[in-house]
């Protein structure tokens, strides 16, 4: 479904494009000045927006000088910023509400959440900062000011594909055409020039609302002392460092925070779920060839491939495990599916260091507790994972059982007994490339 755009017209007599999505507790997120246009942004990012909607209300907007707002006005001092935010509030009728900022919208949430502490429950912000100070000294500001006036078009491209610290191809060439089509370049630089004087250090003690503030390790523009540093300042905040440059946590993360999660992995007694694991093959050979640094990379490529998966699939993630996952489904259908979806896009990566990844599949009558799950269903799950070799999918008869019609081509592996099982079960591999084997 497409966003439905609504305007809101400012004190001051701008128009700000907005649109709301979702129902549940309202959560306001504030633009991200690079990527504006609030239908572009719901297309480009539908593993962080979707999600998110799945348990609030979410308002987002574009601010003024950007996207379908009017591109007429240029001031983006914090009393503009101000008034935009404000006018969307006004038009959607929010009384209380959460605030997430990220990046560059980051102090103007803290702004309005010390301005007006009665109307904020709840505030995110996600690899912010406080002052310039944080930021303008840093190689990614200095070559961002050194190229902006030389070439718009390659200041984009590099804003998108090295700045933007984002690790998928396909999205950051997206990024550098909507940034283009979002502002113009001298919005753009007047942009970048008042957030020169955006300061709200002495705002975070009048911080009054419940604060969530996430940033990650690898922040090519503020490095994560600027976000403790931020956490700091606002009393009783949380802090929490992540390595999650494509946001794929933040609902998630945020559901969890405010207390509204979706509770999919919620298991009542003899409630069947499809338990999956993943894990990569050779993975202490490649951390060693490769070292921390290089072998980090490629784990956070992989778990981006498997969060993204688990996302468009209705899977949940219940742990991660370092160089593997375990997830859950409420459908064996949506597991089997999300399986041949991750050894698709594990196969289709055109470089760097290769992912040979297993993936083992069960479905039974798992136990939960605190969010994780246990019993046999789960450990024979991680059992058949381990019986697989690289790039493979096997499941459990179960599942084969389970999946009867649906269209999976399955190859018979025969019996196996896994370790601490009396009884042997057969498995079966789940043919996604040229297959070729019977039902």
């Amino acid at each position: 479904m497409e966003p439905h755009v609504q305007y809101a017209k400012t004190s001051d007599g701008v128009d700000i494009a907005f649109a709301s999505m979702g129902d549940g507790p309202p959560l306001v997120s504030l633009p991200l000045f690079a990527i504006a246009n609030v239908q572009r942004i719901w297309a480009m990012f539908p593993n962080v927006f979707q999600p998110v909607t799945r348990t609030f209300r979410l308002i987002w907007y574009d601010s003024r000088g950007t996207g379908l707002s009017d591109r007429d006005t240029i001031d983006f001092s914090m009393e503009a910023m101000m008034r935009d935010l404000e006018a969307v509030v006004d038009r959607t009728g929010l009384r209380s509400f959460a605030v997430l900022g990220i990046r560059d919208s980051v102090p103007v949430a803290v702004t309005y959440a010390a301005t007006f502490p009665d109307r904020v429950s709840h505030l995110i912000l996600i690899d912010g900062w406080t002052n310039p100070s944080d930021w303008i000294d840093s190689p990614a500001a200095m070559a961002s000011e050194a190229l902006i006036d030389q070439d718009w078009t390659l200041f984009t491209q590099m804003l998108a594909r090295v700045l933007s610290g984002l690790d998928d191809p396909g999205l950051t060439d997206l990024l550098g055409e909507n940034i283009r089509a979002g502002v113009e370049p001298d919005a753009f630089r007047a942009f970048m020039e008042a957030m020169k004087s955006w300061d709200v250090t002495a705002l975070l003690p009048e911080v009054k609302a419940q604060t969530f503030v996430l940033h990650n390790n690898n922040n090519v523009f503020a490095p994560i002392r600027v976000g403790q540093k931020l956490a700091a300042g606002i009393p009783d905040a949380r802090f929490l460092a992540i390595d999650d440059v494509n946001y794929l946590r933040v609902g998630p993360l945020v559901a969890e925070f405010m207390g509204t999660a979706e509770k999919p992995d919620s298991v009542e007694p003899g409630a069947v779920r499809t338990v999956l694991f993943t894990d990569i093959v050779g993975h202490t050979e490649m951390m060693s060839r490769l070292g921390d640094e290089a072998g980090r990379d490629v784990l956070r490529e992989h778990e981006r491939i498997v969060r993204e998966a688990l996302a468009e699939h209705s899977g949940t993630e219940v742990k991660t495990m370092g160089d593997g996952f375990m997830a859950s489904f409420g459908a064996v259908t949506k597991a089997v599916e999300c399986a041949i979806a991750l050894q698709r896009a594990f196969a289709e990566r055109e470089s760097g260091e290769p992912l040979n990844v297993r993936v083992g599949i069960n479905a039974g009558e798992p136990i939960e507790e605190d969010g994780d799950l246990f019993g046999a269903t789960v450990i024979l799950a991680s059992r058949i994972a381990a019986k697989a070799e690289g790039g493979e999918i096997l499941v459990a008869d179960t599942v084969r059982g389970l999946c009867s019609g649906k269209g999976f081509l399955f190859a018979d592996r025969g019996e196996f007994v896994a370790k601490g099982f009396e009884d042997a079960v057969r498995l079966f591999e789940v043919r996604w490339l040229n297959p070729t084997a019977d039902h």
